[in-house]
């Protein structure tokens, strides 16, 4: 049993997938940080200091906080701020991916649209294409 997880393991598979996940996670954080730090400031900035990740709607009457944190601690809110930064941070990565994809589509194509350079005739394979050339200007 041990010998099957090993092969089901480091199967190049596996192994990709794996690589790919940890690569996914850090690009996540990257998007993350580029998304509350870098844009929704520009956006706030054009908007006259709108701050999105902290604005919500309180669904019960004991919510009156200003700010959500506190408000989630009063009672139930719609945190919908947040929820249009999360949903910028998928929109960011989800064309990002698109753009990747693209990209490699057309480097795979580029690759498929040039031929081959045909393998060279071994040492063989070169004395038997003489050989076999002397014997045709023979006959």
């Amino acid at each position: 049993m041990l010998e099957e997880f090993k092969k089901f393991a480091l199967k190049g598979n596996v192994v990709d997938l794996a690589v790919a996940v940890i690569i996914g996670a850090a690009f996540g954080a990257i998007v993350t940080s580029m998304v509350s730090d870098i844009i929704m400031p520009i956006v706030g900035a054009i908007t006259g200091g709108l701050d999105f990740s902290n604005y919500f709607t309180p669904l019960a009457k004991s919510v009156t906080a200003a700010n959500l944190v506190d408000a989630k601690k009063q009672g139930a809110v719609l945190a919908w701020g947040n929820f249009l930064t999360l949903t910028l941070n998928f929109l960011i990565v989800a064309f990002v991916l698109f753009v990747v994809v693209q990209l490699m589509g057309k480097l795979k194509r580029k690759e498929e649209a040039a031929p081959a350079e045909p393998p060279k005739p071994t040492r063989e394979e070169e004395l038997l294409s003489e050989i076999r050339d002397l014997l045709k200007a023979k006959a």
